[in-house]
């Protein structure tokens, strides 16, 4: 990882170039004029659902390279964290700064007491950052991905909060 990659917090000032990095690191589907990602990115934040305690922006050089949004979720009814998306600069990629980003995260939530962090994505990249099937846990998918379905369990974890998991409105709404 390089020495002078800054990860912090997001800023109000990083709406447009977090937009931007998202539509850089997923690509825009053809007919779409944004990424999915993007897209996604816009309605956590109308609706109030980004964790600002756990988004953060990579920085080098004072430029937007990496970008990871948490936002509102349940589980089993109760307050739960929906991790993603997270993007990286495509020259930038594979050079440890979405791992940083997604460590920020797991040390942030594990101080503030959220028990668990949810995701959809590689299970080989997340599996060793600790996230396992969320079936194992007892955490229910919201949709059909049982494969990519996964779930880190923290500190203040305990075995009978699991149960159904739903992710923010925003991920409903996506077309």
């Amino acid at each position: 990882m390089r020495d002078d990659l800054i990860i912090r917090r997001e800023d109000p000032g990083d709406v447009r170039p977090t937009e931007q990095l998202h539509d850089a690191a997923f690509g825009i589907p053809q007919g779409r004029s944004e990424s999915i990602e993007r897209e996604l990115l816009r309605g956590l934040r109308a609706d109030g659902s980004v964790i600002d305690e756990l988004t953060f922006v990579a920085e080098l050089d004072d430029e937007v390279v990496g970008h990871v949004v948490c936002s509102r979720a349940s589980l089993a009814g109760q307050p739960s964290v929906g991790l993603g998306p997270i993007g990286v600069r495509p020259d930038l990629q594979q050079q440890g700064i979405g791992a940083a980003l997604l460590m920020a995260v797991v040390a942030s939530a594990d101080r503030i007491g959220e028990p668990a962090l949810v995701l959809l994505g590689d299970p080989e990249y997340y599996g060793f950052f600790g996230f396992v099937p969320a079936a194992v846990l007892g955490i229910g998918a919201p949709g059909p991905w049982q494969e990519h379905f996964q779930a880190l369990t923290l500190r203040a974890w305990r075995p009978e909060m699991a149960g159904p998991f739903r992710y923010a409105p925003a991920f409903e709404r996506l077309t």
